[in-house]
């Protein structure tokens, strides 16, 4: 199979979605790569690396898209590669449809059979492709969101540790699955005083035995996520419903309870933000303020730390792209459950359940194509 690697393209996006390595195990198996020149030099990775692995490196994203079986990408295509996708073109990737009416119709449009990185499940019902992006952006909500409270950058101007003396910051995570477990954890380190809020009473119970002492647990309803936020001078959307729109747990009457120069950062802003007022912004630019508070909804977070991304989750999608690749997309739906869950449109029709609800479409198993 013919596989191609171009140059991610949304805004400050610097990961790529192979390595050198990656390259060379899909070489091995009698497969020919296709890397876009430059599109490495991000994460730190130079053309003569891949063309050491053996990758063939293409100029153009166009003649990639062109020769191409297979595309692999991190994030999602964007307007202008829609005209480049053909029909029956496997795109594996990160695509959050649910957050997205025009790019749902725009794929289902082309005719390709998209893989969704978010979606793509273990034997155990684990999200193997999400985690080690989750497990980044976690940590890197509590980096972003120490930031964004200091004065200067429109925050209180409070140390998340605090001093002796001084009171540290109060922590609301939203979420106690992967994101929201990092982001505790990096939170608790730096000395504040962190709340997780989850409505599982066994994760609460897990989160409760392996967390230091500065961690909380409590039970997320609509009344304690409100006290949370009340007292909060960051809050971490981490909220994840598998492929489908998150739900809205910070309402604008919520925002306006909250403390003038909080910070809200939400990492649930990929599948349409766990708040009201979330809308996607850019590492450009990251903020904007709502009812005084600093909102932080940056669409590719882990873009920011594009070497440790790029590597930790080629770690994960490798595997699964040499089995599309070996395989072909129908034998690799009918024979791995991973990739039949994370097949979210396939030529046409829509075989994610959460896709299709968000967006009142007909559903079609996967399983039953031909």
């Amino acid at each position: 199979m013919r596989i191609g690697v171009p140059k991610e393209i949304k805004n400050n996006e610097n990961r790529i979605a192979m390595t050198p390595a990656g390259v060379e195990a899909l070489v091995a198996d009698g497969h020919e790569v296709m890397v876009q020149a430059g599109g490495g030099l991000g994460s730190g990775i130079s053309d003569a690396e891949f063309k050491d692995a053996g990758a063939k490196m293409v100029k153009k994203a166009a003649d990639i898209f062109a020769e191409a079986d297979m595309i692999v990408k991190v994030k999602e295509p964007l307007a202008e590669e829609y005209g480049l996708i053909r029909r029956g073109q496997i795109l594996y990737t990160y695509f959050h449809f649910a957050a997205s009416r025009e790019l749902t119709m725009a794929m289902i449009e082309t005719g390709a059979v998209c893989i969704a990185y978010e979606t793509v499940e273990d034997a155990h019902g684990h999200l193997p492709l999400l985690t080690p992006m989750s497990e980044v952006a976690g940590r890197l909500s509590i980096q972003e969101g120490a930031k964004y409270l200091e004065k200067p950058m429109g925050g209180r101007g409070v140390l998340l540790g605090g001093v002796p003396g001084v009171p540290p910051a109060e922590v609301a995570v939203l979420g106690g699955g992967v994101v929201g477990t990092n982001a505790a954890k990096i939170a608790a380190g730096m000395g504040a005083n962190v709340v997780i809020l989850d409505v599982s009473l066994d994760r609460l119970r897990y989160l409760d035995d392996v967390m230091p002492a500065n961690v909380k647990t409590l039970y997320s309803n609509k009344y304690n996520i409100l006290g949370a936020c009340r007292r909060a001078d960051l809050v971490i959307g981490a909220v994840l419903i598998p492929g489908a729109k998150a739900p809205f747990l910070v309402t604008r009457a919520t925002l306006k309870e909250m403390k003038e120069g909080s910070v809200l950062v939400d990492v649930a802003v990929d599948q349409g933000g766990c708040a009201e007022t979330t809308r996607p912004t850019t590492h450009s630019e990251p903020t904007f303020v709502v009812d005084g508070v600093v909102h932080y909804c940056v669409a590719n977070m882990p873009g920011a730390v594009a070497r440790t991304s790029t590597f930790a989750l080629t770690n994960a999608t490798l595997p699964y792209a040499r089995t599309l690749a070996g395989l072909g997309w129908r034998k690799a739906i009918a024979s791995d459950r991973g990739i039949l869950t994370g097949a979210n449109v396939v030529q046409g029709k829509v075989t994610c359940k959460g896709v299709a609800e968000a967006f009142g479409l007909d559903y079609h198993d996967p399983a039953r194509l031909k």
